[in-house]
């Protein structure tokens, strides 16, 4: 034991001995207790990107602090499943700041465990590449990850990627952004777990966080990727704002054959930081699992699943 498993446990023990109203009111009351600029600045990241529920004072709607409650309250089982199964304390003290942020309200130790070696999904003591390797991108945006990538193993250091995103615009600039580099493959298509056709969510802050839904204008075409690419796969990356677990779905024939390295965001909701590795420990027990974080000290964002291959 040391002090971040004794801190862990101490936050489990709390959340275990309380009701769920309880949990709620203890998050809502740290909330209120917060500085006004806190507050606003939790309150505004909300309205812009709306993955955890609504937060509004001037309608008294704490939805998304009651879908933390359930969360902790519910799944804790899973959280400290996913404590014990992670393979480095930088993992479990990812793990720790992300509950202790959901539930306190507590920056130091999210600022704390900022990764501040690596390039987000490029960790290179855990994610080792060569030039066998066929990569899946799924969210590829304008090709950040692929520079990101060639940057850090070189451009000669992969067979094959094949780059996936849903929003035309974004596309466009994707294609001319890796034009320059030998067996790039892009496809204006979503990631789901069957093939058919969803509408793209467009979001006005951003364009890295337009989704898929069910209804909408917009038509783009879904895949799942076991149709879709039939050679082996080496990894897989995604952020696709909470479309993971579906995408997941459709690619667990790569996922079982190949075993390939899984770079994941788990970040777009309540449910992902545990649900996913559930999912792909109950597909394939040859994982090792990692938690890095990329975000910022104030709200939990850019929580990165690694699994890597036994």
């Amino acid at each position: 034991m040391n002090n971040i498993d004794n801190n862990i446990n101490d936050l489990f023990t709390d959340i275990e001995s309380k009701e769920l109203n309880t949990v709620f009111d203890h998050i809502k009351n740290k909330f209120l207790m917060e500085s006004i600029q806190n507050q606003f600045g939790l309150t505004s990241y909300l309205e812009k990107y709306p993955y955890w529920g609504k937060l509004s004072f001037g309608e008294n709607n704490y939805e998304s602090f009651m879908n933390r409650a359930k969360s902790l309250k519910e799944h804790l089982d899973d959280y400290k499943w996913l404590y014990n199964k992670l393979e480095d304390y930088r993992s479990k003290l990812v793990l720790y700041a992300v509950l202790n942020n959901w539930y306190n309200f507590d920056y130091k130790s999210l600022d704390r465990c900022i990764e501040k070696n690596y390039k987000q999904y490029w960790d290179l003591d855990l994610v080792k590449c060569d030039k066998n390797e066929v990569i899946v991108d799924l969210g590829a945006f304008t090709g950040d990850t692929v520079h990101s990538y060639i940057s850090e193993y070189g451009k000669d250091n992969y067979k094959k990627i094949y780059c996936y995103e849903i929003s035309k615009d974004i596309f466009e600039q994707l294609k001319n952004n890796t034009k320059d580099y030998k067996n790039i493959i892009c496809i204006n298509k979503a990631a789901s777990n069957k093939d058919g056709y969803f509408y793209i969510n467009t979001n006005d802050n951003s364009s890295s966080a337009n989704s898929i839904s069910t209804e909408g204008e917009d038509k783009i075409e879904a895949v799942a990727i076991d149709d879709d690419i039939t050679e082996k796969v080496t990894l897989i990356k995604m952020d696709i704002e909470g479309a993971e677990k579906n995408a997941i779905e459709g690619c667990k024939n790569h996922i079982v054959n190949d075993t390939p390295k899984l770079l994941l965001s788990v970040y777009h909701n309540h449910e992902d930081l545990y649900a996913i590795p559930r999912m792909i420990n109950k597909l394939n027990k040859n994982y090792k699992y990692y938690l890095r974080y990329h975000g910022g000290s104030l709200f939990t964002s850019e929580i990165i699943l690694i699994c890597i291959p036994k």
